[in-house]
């Protein structure tokens, strides 16, 4: 029965509700500072409403001032959460809706729980109704059900939609198994069942790490290119860099960038981070001749798939920006001939399992692809078409059905050669092989903006606040996760996405990891600085990831630089989440570089950064240089400058210190040293950039611009500006002498 009291208490259990506040968590919320007492900022209403929507009206910038969000911007944010705070009147109603919303439901949309702990559910039904709760056991971990017992936690019944509800509160089993559970809720005026998640309480490191420091290169894949690549690096050139940096520089990972799918279509959106769809693969990175279905064709499409290759295979010595337009143009011509040859009834077999396995998603997106092939020259698709359920697309499903199941196969293609560079990474000797990067977000016109509903958000943008190195902000174009969407479909989208990056991975790095924490929301029209913080479910989000890690064997690190509070960094450490430190970033209370013994140990140290040019640029300024060239500096450049050569002329003196260099080094001296100082940190992974070990001095990207600087297009170069192919990397003296450095450091 659902006994008339008080509300109790839920200290284990994160039971996620779309609108409810997080405060339960120590979640720092606007309630704790008083903006409210400001009246150009914002009503009391409107607060308390963004604080139901965990929008929070003021941060700390990065000069430690209290910026405050204005209505306008509040308003903004809630409407692209959905929420009509247009007025007075609105907002009130919004409050009242949001506040009844918990007791409108059964069971709340999913329960998110850490194993081992002591966990509650509330159950709503009408008040004195009868309820029978238990467990349905994941499948994954052998089925079966476990019974759940009602706790004596008294609720006072609330009226809802005229309608006496009442809250019994059950307590889950202690004892129940990792995985995606469902628990049922059957009673008179109660039939609902929802998700129950059990995540690791840690996420332990595999056995390969717990003894033994590891160091790996980090990549651009598509910069580093072979004489079989066709204009970029693809799937087999990141098998042979794996499998070479495993056994001939002891290198135990290798972390490139995002390889989530981007257009179907001409122009290519060029920015690995702005991908269509984070689950999927971009079949840019397929090598045509490793299809195995390549070897057989005939001499007349051998032809065909020699000719497109041709015009780009010859660029592949090219020092000029990397054009993925003509290389998509050529290999999806040669896709198309392979994929119409026959293939054997294993092979076929093997596609149709393939497919059946990444079921409704990889469909969706396939035909989405389709689509967008077939809409290419127009300006805006049909209004029927942006919906994925109406009968324009039902119908264009059949008619595109040959073009679906090119789709779904460079699908399978991908990840077949995905694989099989993982297991060349690890055959050559790696601890963890491939280390897969998780972009922020997507597109705003892509495929999961197309496919996932309200799940992304309409109206507002992710981004970051004005800092040191961009002193405008960012504004990253992309639509972020709804929570309350997120939650109401009981983070499947995420789940399903992480599944697929790590299904080839022995590690993941999760770009902006804070995003699991709170994200800047940048309403439609508003410029990068006039944003606000929306908070998620951490709780949910890191156990998820931290499940969904363990389940495939892998090592997660956040990549959590910025503005980040200090108890993000313990809470993802002691969920077992590595951090990132860069060498360039660590600074002790005084603001000099931070002394090597001082660093994390759970965390992926590097001297750079993808977002920084490459050590050689950075200490000849060229990070000040570019952001004049392109007009982005707020303060004089001959401060911006000053404050360059200050901060060279200070490590190059700590490096002196500690007898790292002599008086005049050289600059491959100082890059080297600067690595021996990061190799004397209790890090247990240190990543370097192949940028930096073959003297690189371009930067691949310059945050806070789009055509202005050729972001993304940069292929791997030597300190003269000569392109370095896959073939002479590995006898590159610069890498050889770095690698020496590193294992040394051991």
């Amino acid at each position: 029965m659902v006994r008339k009291a008080t509300t109790g208490g839920d200290e284990g259990a994160r039971v996620t509700q779309p609108g409810a506040s997080v405060l339960r968590t120590g979640v720092v919320l606007w309630q704790d500072r008083s903006v409210a007492d400001d009246p150009g900022t914002a009503s009391d209403a409107l607060l308390r409403l963004a604080g139901a929507y965990n929008v929070v009206p003021d941060h700390w910038d990065f000069h430690g001032q209290n910026r405050r969000a204005s209505a306008a911007t509040l308003q903004g944010v809630l409407r692209a959460l959905g929420v009509d705070a247009s007025s007075p009147e609105r907002v009130d109603l919004a409050i009242a809706h949001v506040e009844d919303m918990p007791w409108r439901r059964v069971l709340p949309p999913v329960l998110v729980v850490r194993e081992g702990r002591q966990a509650h559910v509330p159950v709503h039904v009408t008040h004195e109704d009868p309820v029978e709760v238990w467990i349905e056991l994941d499948p994954e971990v052998g089925g079966g059900r476990r019974e759940v017992s009602q706790a004596d936690v008294p609720v006072e019944p609330r009226t809802v939609d005229g309608r006496l509800v009442g809250r019994a509160t059950f307590t889950l089993p202690t004892d129940l198994p990792l995985g995606w559970h469902e628990i049922v809720a059957e009673g008179p005026s109660a039939s609902a069942h929802s998700p129950l998640v059990v995540t690791p309480s840690r996420l332990e490191l595999p056995d390969a790490l717990r003894d033994h420091r590891a160091w790996g290169l980090m990549a651009q894949l598509y910069s580093v290119r072979s004489r079989a690549s066709w204009g970029v690096g693809d799937l087999a050139d990141l098998a042979e860099i794996g499998w070479l940096a495993g056994r001939e520089l002891d290198a135990d990972f290798l972390l490139i960038n995002p390889l989530h799918a981007a257009e179907p279509t001409v122009p290519l959106t060029p920015s690995p981070y702005l991908p269509t769809t984070r689950r999927f693969v971009n079949p840019l990175y397929i090598r045509v001749e490793d299809v195995r279905e390549a070897g057989y064709l005939s001499s007349a499409d051998r032809t065909l798939v020699e000719w497109a290759s041709e015009p780009v295979l010859a660029t592949d010595d090219d020092a000029g920006p990397i054009d993925r337009d003509a290389a998509w143009t050529a290999k999806r011509a040669a896709l198309e001939v392979v994929f119409a040859a026959p293939r054997s009834a294993a092979r076929q077999a093997a596609f149709d399992a393939f497919v059946e396995q990444e079921g409704t998603g990889l469909e969706t997106f396939a035909l989405w692809c389709a689509l967008a092939e077939k809409y290419a020259d127009a300006t805006h698709w049909p209004a029927a078409a942006l919906d994925p359920s109406s009968a324009l697309v039902a119908e264009l499903r059949v008619e595109l059905a040959e073009r679906v199941e090119f789709h779904l196969w460079l699908q399978w293609v991908a990840d077949e050669q995905l694989a099989h560079a993982q297991r060349a990474a690890l055959d050559g000797g790696m601890a963890l092989g491939i280390m897969h990067d998780l972009a922020v977000g997507v597109h705003p016109q892509g495929a999961d903006v197309w496919a996932l509903g309200d799940v992304l958000a309409r109206g507002a943008t992710v981004g970051a606040p004005p800092d040191m190195y961009n002193q405008q902000g960012q504004n990253w174009s992309q639509p972020p996760w709804r929570p309350d969407a997120l939650a109401r479909a009981a983070y499947k989208p995420y789940r399903d996405m992480l599944r697929t990056v790590l299904r080839h991975a022995g590690a993941i790095r999760i770009d902006h990891v804070i995003g699991l924490f709170r994200l800047w929301w940048i309403p439609e029209g508003a410029d990068s600085a006039d944003g606000a913080y929306v908070r998620y479910d951490h709780e949910a989000l890191v156990g998820i990831l931290a499940l969904e890690a363990h389940r495939a064997g892998a090592v997660v690190i956040g990549e959590d630089l910025g503005v980040v509070e200090p108890w993000v960094r313990d809470y993802l450490s002691e969920r077992g989440i590595l951090g990132t430190s860069v060498l360039w970033f660590e600074r002790d209370m005084h603001g000099a570089p931070l002394a090597p013994e001082h660093y994390r140990p759970l965390v992926l140290a590097t001297v750079t950064t993808h977002d920084l040019p490459p050590t050689a640029g950075y200490l000849a300024g060229e990070h000040v240089a570019i952001r004049e060239r392109l007009g982005l500096l707020t303060e004089p450049v001959a401060v911006v400058r000053a404050a360059a050569l200050s901060e060279r002329d200070q490590m190059l003196g700590v490096l002196r210190d500690r007898g790292l260099v002599g008086n005049d080094p050289s600059e491959r001296e100082i890059v080297e040293a600067m690595h021996r100082y990061v190799m004397a940190t209790p890090s247990v992974l240190v990543g370097v950039s192949l940028a930096d070990a073959v003297g690189e001095r371009r930067a691949q990207n310059q945050p806070g611009t789009d055509q202005e600087y050729p972001n993304w297009k940069v292929p791997l170069a030597d300190s003269s500006g000569r392109v370095v192919l896959v073939e002479d990397l590995f006898t590159n003296q610069r890498l050889r002498s770095l690698a020496a450095v590193l294992n040394s450091g051991r």
